[in-house]
């Protein structure tokens, strides 16, 4: 299972319930689908090769009320290779100094039953739905 982990001072030091599937916000009018395939390419820095062979894994809630949409599909991206987009934002707090970070700072493969530890918590329904297809 590929995760990624976010990005900015405020994860640098998390990391078990930290990671996430690549995902990023709909824009108006945005089908999910399209939002998950250019969130991809935008925070791995390479599209999906296999588009086409993409497996639904339905929605979830997450603590902050996102809803997140998924799809799963086989792959082997390099994690080493991985340039993901940007974030500004004002760093340290009150300092009136902006910032660039990425919005991942890496991604990693990981077992099913790793992934279920490094994984933000709302997030681990997407592994029974994907061990349910296996």
């Amino acid at each position: 299972m590929l995760l990624v982990h976010p990005g900015g001072p405020f994860w640098a030091r998390r990391d078990e319930g930290a990671w996430s599937i690549p995902k990023g916000e709909y824009d108006d009018g945005e089908e999910p689908l399209a939002c998950a395939l250019r969130e991809f390419e935008e925070e791995l820095g390479s599209a999906l090769e296999h588009a086409g062979d993409l497996v639904p894994l339905g929605e979830v809630r997450q603590r902050n009320r996102k809803l997140v949409t998924a799809w799963a599909a086989e792959g082997d991206l390099d994690p080493r290779a991985v340039r993901s987009n940007a974030f500004t934002m004002e760093w340290p707090p009150r300092s009136g100094r902006m910032q660039a970070f990425p919005e991942i700072d890496r991604a990693e493969w990981f077992t099913l039953a790793r992934a279920r530890e490094k994984l933000i918590e709302a997030q681990v329904p997407f592994l029974d739905r994907l061990e349910e297809r296996r």
